[in-house]
């Protein structure tokens, strides 16, 4: 067990257009929601869809990928890990974060004009 890795491979759909900031001349960062889907059949025999939500966080180059060819609605895939956070929220309410850190990002739909 010497080599236990942290990997998430996820196919789905953008749910809005990449968000990017430049944070200075050589760091650039996008953030986007991706939605993927099971259908699956339940007991009543009742087709089911269920859609779950994930926070991507793209940095640098993959950041200039999205930013160039990504919108709303595109089919991709993303390969990154997760990472877990937690923050204060104007409240003093503390806020806990799940986002994937993309390592590996593909197009499988094409851009539309």
């Amino acid at each position: 067990m010497k080599n236990l890795r942290n990997q998430v491979q996820l196919i789905g759909h953008l749910g809005a257009d990449p968000e990017v900031k430049t944070l200075n001349s050589d760091s650039k960062v996008a953030r986007f929601s991706l939605a993927t889907s099971d259908n699956y059949t339940d007991k009543d025999g009742k087709k089911v869809s269920d859609t779950q939500w994930h926070k991507i966080l793209a940095w640098n180059g993959n950041a200039t990928v999205a930013e160039k060819y990504l919108k709303k609605g595109m089919e991709v895939m993303v390969a990154g890990k997760l990472v877990y956070g937690q923050y204060e929220d104007k409240d003093g309410v503390k806020r806990y974060t799940t986002e994937i850190v993309v390592h590996d990002l593909l197009i499988l739909s094409k851009k539309e004009n």
